[in-house]
C-alpha cells in the first residue's frame, strides 16, 4: 500500500521522484462514465491500490464524481475501505480458503461466489453470524478464468437453496469479457447471450439479484448494449484509454490523473564515443550533455524500456539512452543542453499536455498501460492534489 499526502512541494522536501494524483481527474472521469452509462450504475474499481493511484484517496473522489459502488479484487482491500470509514457499498471477487468471509459480513462487504467451496465458505460463515451475507455470483461466460463455468445449472439450484434458507441474500450477479477492448470480436456478443441465459436460469430458479454487470472500461466507453445495470470501470476511472487503438483518452472525455516526475541528481558533458550505463548499448555519437534520472525499475520504471522510454526535460522530449539500472537511468540531453542537477524530469503525464503518457511507455516496453501504472513503486510518495485535502 502507498501513503498519500497532500504536499505543496516535495522537490522542496528533497524527494527524489514523486507520484502526483490529481484527485479532481478521478472525480471528473467517474462523473463522465456515469454520464456515458447512465441509466446503469457505476462501480468504481480501486483495486490495487487505487490502480497505483492510492486506495482510500481515488475511492473518496470517484464516490464524489457519482459511483454508486466500489470494487476491488482483494478482500483485504475491502476491508481497508471500511476501516477508513467508506460505508459506500464494495464488491471483492478473490479470497483464498480461510479468508476471513465473517469479518466481510460485519463489515457489510458483498463477496462473490464463483465456485462451490466459496459459496459454502460464505454459508458457513454466514451461519456462524446467524446472519445473511450478502454476495454477488460470478458466471464465467467464456473468459476461462474466475467464474462459475460448466456446473452453473447445479450451482444455480445450491445458490437458490442457499437464499431459501436465509444464509446468503443475492444482489448481483456478473461476468467479465475477454475481449472486450475488440467491440467485435465474436466473444462479445457470444458472452452478452452467455450471460442473459445465465440470469434468465436464475430468476427461473427464484434467483432475482437486482444488479447485473458485465461492462469493464471499455465495454462501458465502445458497448452500450453490455452495460445491463451496473458497468464496473477501472482504468478509465484513472483517465487512461482501454483502447488506444480506438482513442486517446481525450478522445473518451478523461484526463489523466496520474503525473510522475524526478529530478536530474546529475548533468555532465561526455565526449563523442562514450558508452552510457550497463553493456554500453547506447553510445554517444557526438560531444553530448548526460543526465543522470533517480528512478529505475525498482520504482517501476520498466527495464524492457531501455533506449526506448520517453522522457520530458527542459520542455524537450528525450529517450533513456542504454539501460535502465535498478535505480536510475540516463538521459542524452543533446549538446546544447544548459541545465543543472534539480531540474525536473516528467516521467509520464498527460498526452494533451505534449508529456510522455502511461500508453507510450507501454509501446516502448512491451506491454500495456494498466502495468505502467500499477507498477510505480511504494518508496516513490504519492502527492494528492485536489479532492477535499
Amino acid at each position: 500500500m502507498t501513503t498519500s499526502a497532500h504536499v505543496p512541494d516535495p522537490a522542496r522536501a528533497g524527494a527524489s521522484a514523486w507520484v502526483g494524483i490529481d484527485l479532481d481527474a478521478i472525480r471528473d472521469n467517474v462523473a463522465e462514465l456515469v454520464r456515458r452509462a447512465g441509466p446503469a450504475e457505476v462501480m468504481a474499481v480501486v483495486k490495487a491500490d487505487g490502480y497505483g493511484h492510492g486506495l482510500e484517496p481515488s475511492a473518496r473522489a470517484a464516490l464524489a464524481g457519482g459511483a454508486t459502488w466500489l470494487g476491488v479484487a482483494q478482500l483485504a482491500e475491502a476491508l481497508q475501505l471500511r476501516a477508513a470509514g467508506i460505508t459506500a457499498p464494495v464488491l471483492t471477487w478473490l479470497f483464498p480458503p480461510g479468508a476471513d468471509v465473517a469479518g466481510a459480513i460485519d463489515a457489510d462487504v458483498e463477496v462473490t461466489v464463483g465456485s462451490p467451496w466459496t459459496l459454502d465458505a460464505v454459508v458457513a460463515a454466514a451461519r456462524g453470524r446467524g446472519r445473511a451475507a450478502r454476495v454477488q455470483v460470478k458466471v464465467d461466460t467464456g473468459l476461462g478464468r474466475g467464474g462459475i463455468l460448466t456446473d452453473w445449472s447445479e450451482m444455480v439450484h445450491e445458490i437458490a437453496r442457499a437464499e431459501a434458507e436465509d444464509a446468503v441474500q443475492v444482489t448481483g450477479v456478473w461476468s467479465h469479457l475477454a475481449w472486450a477492448d475488440a467491440p467485435r470480436h465474436p466473444t462479445v456478443r457470444a458472452q452478452q447471450e452467455r450471460f442473459v441465459e445465465a440470469c434468465d436460469e436464475l430468476e427461473r430458479a427464484g434467483v432475482r439479484p437486482p444488479m447485473r454487470h458485465l461492462a469493464n472500461s471499455a465495454a462501458t466507453l465502445t458497448n452500450p448494449t453490455a452495460h445491463f445495470d451496473l458497468v464496473r470501470p477501472g482504468l478509465a476511472v484513472y483517465g487512461l484509454s482501454p483502447v488506444p487503438d480506438l482513442g486517446a483518452p481525450a478522445d473518451f472525455g478523461l484526463r489523466e490523473a496520474m503525473r510522475v516526475t524526478a529530478r536530474l541528481s546529475l548533468v555532465k558533458r561526455a565526449r563523442a564515443g562514450q558508452g552510457v550505463s550497463y553493456g554500453h548499448e547506447h553510445v554517444t555519437d557526438r560531444d553530448t550533455v548526460l543526465g543522470l534520472v533517480p528512478m529505475g525499475y525498482a520504482d517501476g520504471i520498466p527495464r524492457a524500456a531501455g533506449g526506448r522510454g520517453p522522457v520530458l526535460v527542459g520542455g524537450e522530449r528525450s529517450t533513456i539512452a542504454g539501460r535502465v539500472c535498478m535505480d536510475q537511468f540516463v538521459v542524452d540531453l543533446g549538446p546544447a543542453y544548459a541545465g543543472a542537477a534539480g531540474d525536473e524530469v516528467v516521467i509520464l503525464g498527460r498526452g494533451a499536455d505534449g508529456e510522455p503518457t502511461a500508453q507510450e511507455w507501454a509501446d516502448a516496453s512491451g506491454t500495456i498501460n494498466y502495468e505502467i501504472v500499477t507498477r510505480m513503486a511504494p518508496r516513490l510518495p504519492r502527492v494528492l492534489v485536489g479532492g477535499n485535502g
